[in-house]
């Protein structure tokens, strides 16, 4: 197993992800199968992981029992334990000590070693700075009594989202965690949040290394371009690899949901093999064969131009999220922007598209937009 070091600490390159635990089928409702995750938690630490991390409400608010249940049949100090506090629902802010003293009783711990502000975005941004809640108080202050070992933030949001989060808190966070893989790198505009990240010396987490398990396969072709370069490697592995050329990248999280996926993460965190630039490329390349996405490159002629001023360009970043996969946080973001600022609030005039140097179909693609907000989101 490949070790970082963070502070005073050696943790696991690898960590244990428990949003995506194995679900029993023989009960109603999709239990987590608590016999499973124990036989892979013990694979897992007996293997070189030891860090763990779940949240408030993962697997409807299951997760933080089952975990510390299974993780307190271990010595205390064989294991790290993450969790978060649950801001991304804006009825749980004035409620930090009622919640977090709940956490500590459903994961059976005196304490945290890592704990986060879970998931800023534009919605909640406003809520997680406001004094009146004393959420950054009193989390500070479970720190200094040695309840939580170490602060940090998870973020969906946007770039300016993040920078203005940190320019308030920067100097109290010690770690941060981000969706980051190949294919955000370009599509989330990853680059930057690492950029960002690394200006702040704040280590990086990662969640979503595989997408949700949409890099755990690629098309043949560019498997094929990828075999050619390192015939050994499996198509995951690439994913993590390109994570381990990241600079400030500290632990890759993975939602494993079966033995077979812990295992085979296991072996490929047995070494440290970081993409070169020839290889970085490719998976790039291949990255950018994955996305149908409108080219836009955000020079805001169209903004001056929309009689509703509309902010087109970030509502085609999220759009082109949507073509991808029309997961949930591009919901949460979409319903973070005030009613008159959403797409469905386009006039269809095509004033933007006469001033393009793109030539988008703006309108059209607003028109769609909708369309996909109106369909169940998924992950």
């Amino acid at each position: 197993m490949v070790y970082k070091e963070f502070q005073d600490k050696k943790l696991s390159a690898l960590g244990f992800g428990a949003m995506r635990l194995p679900v029993s089928d023989s009960i109603p409702g999709t239990p987590i199968d608590e016999e499973k995750t124990e036989e892979m938690v013990d694979f897992a630490l007996r293997h070189g992981v030891n860090y763990f991390d779940t949240a408030y409400g993962y697997h409807d608010g299951t997760s933080e029992v089952v975990m510390g249940k299974v993780l307190g049949k271990y010595p205390r100090d064989s294991y790290y334990l993450a969790t978060k506090f649950p801001g991304y629902d804006l009825s749980n802010m004035d409620k930090v000590d009622t919640i977090f003293e709940e956490q500590l009783g459903k994961c059976g711990m005196e304490y945290f070693d890592f704990y986060l502000l879970h998931n800023i975005y534009e919605k909640n941004i406003d809520p997680y700075l406001d004094p009146k809640y004393g959420i950054m108080d009193y989390l500070l202050k479970q720190k200094e009594n040695g309840r939580i070992r170490h602060l940090g933030f998870s973020a969906h949001g946007r770039y300016d989202t993040m920078k203005r989060f940190l320019e308030a808190y920067g100097d109290k966070m010690e770690f941060c965690q981000i969706q980051l893989n190949y294919l955000d790198w370009k599509l989330q505009d990853a680059k930057a949040k690492v950029e960002l990240l690394n200006e702040y010396h704040i280590p990086i987490w990662v969640m979503e290394p595989l997408r949700g398990g949409k890099l755990a396969e690629l098309s043949a072709e560019n498997e094929a371009k990828l075999h050619a370069l390192r015939p050994e490697e499996a198509v995951p592995a690439w994913a993590f690899r390109f994570l381990q050329s990241i600079p400030g990248v500290t632990m890759v999280l993975s939602g494993m949901s079966n033995r077979d996926q812990l295992e085979k993460n296991i072996a490929t965190f047995a070494e440290d093999r970081p993409l070169n630039e020839e290889e970085m490329a490719a998976i790039l390349e291949a990255a950018d064969s994955m996305l149908d996405v409108l080219p836009c490159t955000a020079c805001r002629y169209c903004v001056s131009h929309c009689p509703k001023g509309l902010d087109i360009p970030t509502l085609l970043s999220l759009y082109n999220e949507t073509r991808f996969v029309n997961g949930l946080i591009t919901h949460m973001a979409v319903d973070a922007l005030d009613e008159e600022k959403r797409p469905d609030a386009c006039a269809g005039c095509h004033s933007c598209e006469a001033v393009c140097p793109q030539q988008l179909e703006i309108a059209g693609a607003m028109k769609d937009f909708v369309r996909k907000l109106a369909q169940p989101a998924g992950l």
